[in-house]
């Protein structure tokens, strides 16, 4: 008796595969499909056609297994059959099944129903389902083109996996990586994700000899947590790149493609990041990044060096440019280097780094090695134009290469020259770019992989008891700020009053000027409700606010030194859980979306990192004359912060707003606290 194959071994590495609905109708779905396996078939493998109402066919999945075995069914039949020919695929012995057609949750009405057949299929048979709503998926290297779409025979085997949401990004993604000279180990399209999850194939490709590097393509996420452990885990052996969707208002469209919500794009980006995948902003970045991620990956450094080399000014300029752009540190090379280029190139280039050769000839060999030497750089970036009379650039970068010190070669031009030149470049294991800018991407994926790998992704333990907080609590400004000095966050000088007596003696016992505050746990935006007054300085000023703030409750504080105001909190997302985040303060970060964003809970060192990711991170350097931020005392008050959330499963949310930074640090100037609105038995969970 054949043993069963189940799991993602039967989905993916099939030994017999039928096709349920398959047609003699070149346009049906089903025959196109069956076109596409033909190449599985044609290595001796079971590839079975099964059609009821075609009597050169099988009648039905088990009659297919009858004969042969099947480990995958890939099922083209409506959606409401779906379900039934699932649940018959099982019960022959096939441990997976692909769904392809659409008119599912993404569809509506009954499709929501259709959808919800199919899970509980899965569940009863634990059998195991890609889609419904896919294309299918590629897998090159064992002869499966399990995909009705055109073309993909043309796709070759290679060190590259993706991974899509979307059955059309899975083909689109593979076929740009075709054109830049990569092959394929195994893409997959998730569609509507049923059963088989991104998290699930990335924990396969794990262990999958032939997967060098992963591109994500990201629309939206069930699982946060389990989506980031996945990544975390696969980092260190395969890097990760990820295209998240969704910077702009696409929602609508999202949730109509696959049946689910659209994810926070910033968060999605943050959180993947700091699970160690490199994060990119559109399809042809990703290509050049997973490309170069594929071929060699930088050693572990905190803070890595580019040396930059350039045949022509131009183009070498746009290099520079993009690389600083992109944050990337592109030092000055030692005397010692310069020497020798100097030995190496007329004396009018420019040798510093950028190493401009003029039109190069064979000394490039000597100038690419002479820069991978040197002690600063951890990566070369190079672009020539295609000019075999000048220089072999093959033959140079391929002398040139360091096992510890990858090169990124571009090469301007086209034709089937330049063609084979790029194709020799990724046999030689040097990256490949088309572009000065395809060069940068590639570098920049290189170095934050080497960050990354420099850095400590152990997840952090959650807080001990000590910051739990009691279940109830009303948290008005005062209690709020005074839970804050409990995990070591300085605030001003404070008194909480309840008659206008004990504000009129908190002023003359703190001294002014205070500001004086409305103090209502109801109120979360004192300023717009005119419930803050500043700079009362005496007796007749502190009547005049107490009069506009009405017979409530006043907080009456110390008015704090001047300084660069920041906003900085923690939340629960719906998708990932506690997140950390970091920006300017007031309004200004929401106007200008400039935050930095953690899970939780967070390392000191790690959030120590987040004021390097603002756009406006100069006001914190001591801009003009400024405060300067320590960055481990930011690191220290974000880290404690996650902490509290992640203790306290009944808290929502904690915001400081602003948390203003003086020449003598950080002091919390207003703070807010969101008890949870689920139920205290749900928190315990």
């Amino acid at each position: 008796m054949t043993a069963t194959v189940t799991g993602l071994q039967a989905l993916f590495a099939p030994r017999g595969i039928a096709v349920v609905g398959a047609s003699r109708n070149p346009g049906k779905l089903g025959s196109a499909l069956a076109r596409s396996l033909a190449g599985f078939a044609a290595g001796g493998r079971n590839l079975a056609l099964v059609n009821s109402r075609d009597a050169t066919m099988y009648r039905s999945v088990a009659d297919a297994a009858a004969d042969g075995v099947v480990d995958l069914a890939m099922i083209c039949v409506p959606a409401a059959a779906c379900a039934s020919v699932v649940e018959e695929a099982a019960a022959a012995g096939a441990g997976a099944a692909v769904v392809c057609g659409g008119g599912f949750a993404e569809a509506g009405g009954p499709g929501v129903a259709h959808q919800r057949e199919l899970a509980d299929v899965v569940a009863r048979t634990g059998i195991r389902l890609l889609g419904p709503n896919t294309s299918g998926y590629i897998a090159p290297p064992a002869d499966v083109r399990a995909s009705f779409v055109p073309g993909v025979a043309s796709l070759d085997a290679g060190k590259v996996a993706v991974v899509a949401a979307s059955g059309g990004m899975n083909h689109a993604l593979s076929f740009l990586l075709a054109e830049a000279g990569h092959g394929i180990s195994l893409a997959v399209g998730l569609g509507n994700a049923v059963d088989v999850t991104m998290p699930d194939v990335l924990d396969h490709l794990a262990d999958d000899p032939d997967t060098a590097a992963v591109a994500l393509h990201i629309e939206s996420v069930a699982d946060g947590p389990r989506l980031v452990e996945a990544v975390r885990r696969l980092v260190p052996h395969r890097p990760v790149v990820a295209l998240v969707v969704g910077r702009n208002d696409v929602g609508t469209f999202a949730a109509s493609h696959t049946g689910a919500l659209a994810t926070s794009w910033r968060t999605t980006r943050a959180v993947l990041a700091a699970a160690g995948a490199v994060v990119v902003d559109d399809e042809r970045e990703l290509v050049d990044a997973v490309g170069a991620l594929a071929v060699a990956r930088a050693q572990p450094a905190a803070d890595p060096g580019v040396g930059v080399v350039t045949a022509q000014a131009g183009p070498g300029l746009l290099l520079l440019d993009d690389l600083r752009g992109r944050r990337v540190r592109v030092p000055s090379l030692t005397g010692r280097t310069q020497a020798q280029l100097s030995e190496l190139l007329p004396p009018l280039t420019f040798q510093e780094n950028p190493v401009d050769t003029g039109r190069p000839g064979p000394e490039l060999a000597g100038v690419l090695a002479a820069v991978a030497d040197d002690p600063g750089v951890d990566v070369v970036a190079a672009y020539a134009l295609h000019e075999p009379d000048a220089v072999d650039v093959v033959a140079a970068a391929t002398r040139a290469r360091r096992d510890d010190v990858p090169l990124v070669v571009g090469v301007g031009g086209s034709g089937e020259a330049v063609d084979r030149a790029r194709r020799d470049l990724l046999a030689a294991g040097i990256a490949v770019a088309a572009d000065p800018r395809g060069v940068a991407a590639a570098t920049a994926a290189l170095v934050a992989d080497a960050r990354t790998s420099a850095r400590n992704l152990t997840v952090v333990p959650a807080a001990t008891n000590s910051s739990e907080v009691a279940r109830g609590v009303v948290f008005d400004e005062h209690v709020a700020k005074t839970l804050l000095e409990r995990i070591g966050v300085r605030t001003p000088p404070r008194r909480a009053c309840d008659t206008r007596a004990e504000a009129h003696a908190a002023l003359a016992e703190l001294g002014g000027p205070v500001a004086v505050k409305l103090l209502d746990a109801a109120v979360l935006h004192k300023t717009e409700v005119g419930g803050v007054h500043l700079g009362i300085a005496d007796a007749a000023a502190l009547d005049r606010a107490l009069d506009a703030l009405g017979s409530r409750r006043y907080l009456v504080e110390r008015m704090a030194d001047p300084g660069v105001d920041l906003v900085l909190g923690v939340r629960r997302d719906p998708v990932f859980g506690p997140v950390v985040l970091l920006g300017l303060g007031g309004t200004t970060a929401e106007a200008f979306a400039d935050v930095a964003i953690r899970p939780a809970p967070l390392a000191a060192t790690e959030a120590a990192t987040m004021p390097a990711d603002l756009a406006a991170h100069a006001l914190l350097d001591g801009w003009r004359g400024g405060p300067v931020l320590d960055p481990e005392e930011l690191g220290a008050t974000a880290a404690a912060l996650g902490a509290l959330l992640v203790a306290n499963p009944h808290l929502d949310e904690i915001e400081i707003n602003p948390l203003r930074l003086t020449t003598t640090g950080l002091v919390a100037l207003d703070a807010v606290v969101v008890p949870g609105r689920v139920s205290d038995a749900q928190s315990d969970q």
